[in-house]
């Protein structure tokens, strides 16, 4: 018996560490692109990459990040980027609480076909709107400004479909209670409704934020000046520096200031990241 339970130890001992290891190449694998762009970024400019040279340099330098910061307006970019994402947020915060508030609480005739035509929205690619998006942007005559960026994403059929879904958790005998009471349709959706849901409003605004933040293609569309393109549109000009190619540690080091604010957010706030997503159900 001693022995029995000395070989089920081992083994239990052999998958844990086997897990532990396996885990640890998959998340290597998927921080390597990111290790990769911060050591291209200080590699000198005068060294280029080649075939089997793509790390480190004959020294380390900051030089890309101090040209990146002349060659391109990032504060512009960088408050053109956060007023673009809490724009949309702002109005998506209000849309779907309503919408979903909608869903949940009401009955009316076409509720599940108008849910069902929401929701197939999720179907469409995005770059299928683009021609009919731009035609509109320019007949109400908003091209080149945030607020031709921001209308599309007004409103979201995912984070509409996920606080249904949230309220639809809130017991019936609460919110009947209320009812009972004389409570207002807005009383009952900021008293009772939204307080167990307030997880889901987080990870659905990190979600957005997250997404909207590093959107590239529709912003490139319609933005053609330094004046309303976010932080993404503008790295479009360090593709364009090099004579023969893009200069990989100017692109890199470029790259790396577009998204230190996501990723220094998320280190400093990954528990309430995580934790948001948990209690929220969303994966």
């Amino acid at each position: 018996m001693p022995d029995t339970i000395t070989r089920h130890g081992f083994w239990a001992r052999l998958r844990r560490w086997l897990a532990i290891i396996f885990t640890a190449l998959l998340a290597l694998s998927w921080a390597l692109p990111l290790i990769w762009a911060v050591i291209a970024s200080t590699r000198p400019e005068s060294e280029p990459l080649g075939r089997g040279d793509v790390w480190f340099g004959s020294t380390l330098t900051m030089a890309s990040y101090a040209r990146a910061l002349t060659l391109a307006p990032f504060k512009l970019y960088y408050i053109n980027t956060i007023l673009i994402v809490s724009m949309i947020l702002g109005v998506q915060f209000i849309t779907i609480t309503l919408a979903g508030f909608a869903f949940a609480h009401y009955q009316f005739i076409g509720k599940k076909l108008l849910l069902f035509f929401i929701l197939l929205q999720l179907m469409i690619p995005t770059t299928a709107l683009l021609a009919p998006n731009f035609s509109t942007i320019r007949q109400l005559g908003l091209f080149d400004t945030r607020l031709a960026i921001a209308i599309p994403y007004f409103g979201s059929a995912f984070g509409t479909f996920l606080v249904r879904q949230a309220f639809l958790e809130v017991p019936r005998d609460l919110v009947d209670a209320g009812i009972m009471d004389g409570a207002t349709w807005w009383q009952l959706l900021r008293h009772i409704y939204l307080p167990p849901s307030v997880p889901v409003l987080v990870a659905f605004g990190l979600s957005s934020v997250s997404w909207h933040w590093n959107e590239f293609l529709w912003p490139l569309v319609v933005t053609n000046s330094d004046k309303s393109r976010p932080l993404t549109a503008g790295l479009v000009r360090f593709t364009q520096l090099g004579e023969i190619g893009a200069q990989w540690s100017l692109l890199t080091a470029a790259t790396l200031l577009v998204i230190a604010p996501l990723f220094i957010a998320f280190l400093i706030f990954q528990r309430q990241f995580i934790q948001s997503f948990v209690h929220s159900g969303l994966k």
